[in-house]
Order: structure tokens, then C-alpha cells, then sequence
């Protein structure tokens, strides 16, 4: 069955873009958790604040890793999580990355940096796992035909954007009769795509930080070239974020936090 094909085969199954078919009498569940004590979430996403002083106290290995592993579980386009985060630890590849990061307090007295990184390239890659490291003994034919030609049809983009650019045209003229994905079509569209799904994991990377008693700083203000050059980036990697990590220090906190009216921001149709 061609990717064409397959991509018709799956519409007309579920008529919905994950190609899942809704009338299947058997069907996996996984029920949620009976109770999650919402006010200590609550404290937890309030209490998270962009720390720019850290004590001196070093963060157990094991809580980085239970960090980074939630950091993990966050949603992504198509499961193909195109993030990387390198824990640079090393003291002159650290230092020269608090440089990098204009030596921004929040880096120089982080416990740990970790650049988190997105991959425009790596779905290739990733779309061979989502088959190879199926849970089940048994592979959903559905799944391996989706990953092996429904994910390349829609992220490989050609040399020079050239099938990008008919994907677009046929989905403009399609897009007049039926609503129909508008993207990505570009290395531009890769770009925003894979940053919108790392910037998820991000998130749940400060939040578990916060979960344990440790605090974040993300940053933005850097050399994203020297960073680049000291990770030995390939070409596709975009250097979303540079997170600092540690114990907030008595007066790491600079400002108090400023909340503006809720509806400037929050919209009902």
C-alpha cells in the first residue's frame, strides 16, 4: 500500500487525523489515577519562579534523572519527540557555557546547566523507535504503516523545500473543500514544530525541579553560535533554552511576580 494510500485507508477508517479506528471492539485503556492532590500541584506551578541565584548545594543524581524522565513524558507531534537535553557538567565545557550565557547569574551559580536542544531531522530516527520499541508483542499493522509512511509523507520536506512546496499547493486546493492540515511544508515549519513540542518538555523539566525542592532559571539571553560550537550541534539542532538548576538562594528571586488581569489573555468563542 502506498503512503497515499494508506493515508486514504486511515481517514476512511477513523475520519480523524490520528487514524484511529473508533468503531474497534477492542480497544487499549488506561485509566487515569483515582485522586491527585490538586493544591500541591498547585503549589508546585506557583511556587515556580525564574531563580537567578542558587546556593552552592549540588542536586543528587538520582533527582536529575527523575527530572529529566518526566521531562520526558511530555507530549510531542506524532510521538516524535525531537528534543535532546545535554547536561553539560564538565568544569570547562561549564564555564564555557555560563560565558555563552552572558554570565547571567543564573548561570554561574547553577548547579547544573542543561541546553535543551531541538531536533527539525531527527524524526526519522525517532519514527523507527515508535516501531521498534512497541510496548505489546504484537505491532498494530495501523501503526507500523503510519510511522513508516504517513510520518515521512508529512515531515520530509525534499531538497530546497521542493515537496514541501506541493504538499502546500495540494492542501491549499484541498483546504477549499475540507478542513486539512496546513503544515509543516518547510525547514521553517520543521523549525517552529519541533520547538513547540520541546518547549512542552521544558516546561515539564522545571516543574519536576520544582516538585523536588529545586529551582529553574530558564534562558533565552545567550551565544546560541558559541553554544552550538561547544556542543558540537549538527545542523539541524536549534538551541531552544539554556535551564539553569539548584537550590534557590534567600534572595534568588529578584522581583516579586507580576500578574496582569486574566482577561487580557483568556479568550471564550
Amino acid at each position: 500500500m502506498s503512503a497515499i494510500e494508506d493515508i486514504k485507508d486511515t481517514l476512511k477508517r477513523g475520519k480523524t487525523i490520528d487514524g484511529y479506528d473508533y468503531k474497534a471492539k477492542k480497544r487499549y485503556k488506561e485509566p487515569a489515577p483515582e485522586s491527585i492532590d490538586t493544591e500541591e500541584f498547585k503549589k508546585v506551578v506557583e511556587s515556580r519562579r525564574s531563580v537567578r541565584k542558587f546556593t552552592s548545594k549540588p542536586i543528587p543524581k538520582e533527582v536529575l534523572e527523575d527530572c529529566l524522565g518526566m521531562a520526558m513524558l511530555a507530549p510531542s507531534s506524532c510521538n516524535l519527540q525531537p528534543w535532546e537535553f545535554h547536561v553539560v557538567q564538565t568544569p570547562n565545557n561549564k564555564q564555557k557555557l555560563v560565558e555563552a550565557c552572558m554570565n547571567q547569574n543564573a548561570a554561574k551559580t547553577a548547579a547544573e546547566l542543561i541546553v535543551v536542544v531541538a531536533r527539525t531531522q531527527n524524526w526519522s530516527k525517532i519514527a523507527k523507535l515508535n516501531i521498534t520499541d512497541w510496548p505489546q508483542p504484537t505491532v498494530p499493522k495501523h501503526w507500523v504503516s503510519f510511522y513508516k509512511n504517513g510520518v515521512p509523507l508529512t515531515y520530509w520536506q525534499g531538497p530546497f523545500d521542493a515537496l514541501g512546496r506541493v504538499k502546500k499547493s495540494i492542501a491549499n486546493v484541498a483546504g477549499l473543500f475540507r478542513p486539512i492540515p496546513r503544515g509543516p511544508f518547510s525547514q521553517a515549519d520543521m523549525k517552529v514544530w519541533a520547538v513547540k513540542s520541546v518547549a512542552l518538555a521544558a516546561e515539564n523539566l522545571m516543574l519536576a525541579f520544582r516538585s523536588h525542592g529545586y529551582d529553574t532559571c530558564p534562558m533565552e539571553g545567550m551565544d546560541e553560535r558559541r553554544v552550538r560550537k561547544l556542543l558540537k550541534l549538527p545542523k539541524d539542532a536549534e538551541v531552544v533554552m539554556v535551564i539553569g538548576a539548584g537550590e534557590r538562594a534567600e534572595d534568588g528571586v529578584y522581583f516579586p511576580r507580576v500578574q496582569f488581569d486574566k482577561n487580557n489573555f483568556i479568550h471564550y468563542a
